[in-house]
């Protein structure tokens, strides 16, 4: 008896190997939300650092290398953040392509965009007159006169709002975006914006000048602004609450931001007596007064979102959630 297969049945048992084959690799890199969480945040990351490093060696080779800057200027300050946000367009254009979904699916699509955005505004620039208040009141800090007037105080505070809303879309967008839904579908949203809290904070130790003390409130700074994010699935008032933070701590103040200063500056500040509380050349951040500030600012979110909305996270707190977060 001849046990050989006819060339049907072989090509139908190599379709069958062909079909589970495909089967195993799907179920690899993708799940029934699309692609798995572990490669989606693979391939935002190596996107994002293709971009950005493949700009600095163009930069490297025209005889542009980076030094740590402890004084930023205007065009250095505009120039580096253009990168990054060439970075972040570039990985969010691949990664949504191949979701296919929208760019602005990520904490980006919100009817109350402005009111949220122009709130966040109005609190940040108060929280960090508060807490630069404190250290005045506590002569841990003397504020110099504005040595600049007219139009020039004008146009400086603008171009430097400009500035600092690039930081608050890209850092926001970077980190509390993306990442932060996609490791929500993966981890659960809270085990996300763990992990990306502490690295929020541990990029902030490239930063010259910063301490210890200035990466953990960097990191509970990424915490508390992730309670917006909870309650509202939007990005916009964490967006107005970043970017008038830092004007108001860099531009308007003139401390130090995370050890950096801007080299045009309204007010100009000195941190006095102990560093523990002044923050010394960290700026403000890293005083331990800092703290009582967050945690003012999280039950501020809490009175104001907790007790009247409902988050579009929920069920997905502590563990994967079980559909794509839209």
């Amino acid at each position: 008896m001849d046990d050989s297969l006819t060339q049907p049945e072989e090509q139908t048992k190599s379709a069958t190997r062909g079909s589970r084959f495909k089967r195993r690799v799907r179920w690899v890199f993708t799940s029934r939300n699309g692609m798995r969480a572990g490669w989606g945040v693979a391939v935002f990351i190596a996107t994002f650092v293709a971009v950005v490093f493949g700009i600095a060696a163009v930069r490297a080779h025209f005889g542009h290398h980076h030094h740590p800057i402890t004084l930023f200027t205007l065009p250095v300050a505009y120039l580096g953040e253009t990168f990054q946000l060439a970075g972040l367009i570039a990985a969010l254009a691949v990664v949504a392509a191949i979701e296919r979904r929208s760019m602005l699916s990520f904490g980006l699509r919100d009817s109350a965009a402005w009111t949220r955005f122009g709130g966040g505004l109005l609190c940040g620039f108060g929280a960090i007159s508060l807490m630069v208040l404190v250290l005045v009141q506590m002569h841990l800090l003397v504020l110099d006169p504005p040595t600049d007037h007219g139009v020039t105080v004008w146009t400086r505070a603008v171009a430097w709002a400009g500035f600092f809303l690039l930081v608050g879309i890209f850092e926001e967008s970077t980190l509390r975006g993306y990442l932060q839904y996609t490791l929500t579908r993966g981890i659960g949203f809270w085990w996300g914006v763990l992990l990306l809290s502490i690295l929020f904070g541990g990029l902030h130790g490239s930063n010259p000048g910063e301490t210890p003390i200035g990466l953990i409130s960097a990191g509970g700074f990424g915490i508390v602004i992730c309670l917006s994010l909870w309650y509202t699935g939007s990005l916009f008032w964490a967006i107005g609450f970043h970017a008038a933070w830092d004007w108001g701590e860099s531009y308007f103040y003139g401390t130090s931001d995370s050890g950096t200063l801007v080299d045009t500056r309204l007010f100009t500040a000195h941190p006095l007596g102990n560093i523990l509380m002044s923050g010394g050349k960290t700026g403000p951040e890293g005083s331990l007064l800092i703290f009582p500030m967050l945690l003012i600012t999280a039950v501020l979110i809490w009175l104001w979102w907790g007790r009247r909305t409902t988050s579009p996270f929920r069920g997905s707190g502590w563990k994967p959630a079980r559909t794509a977060i839209r």
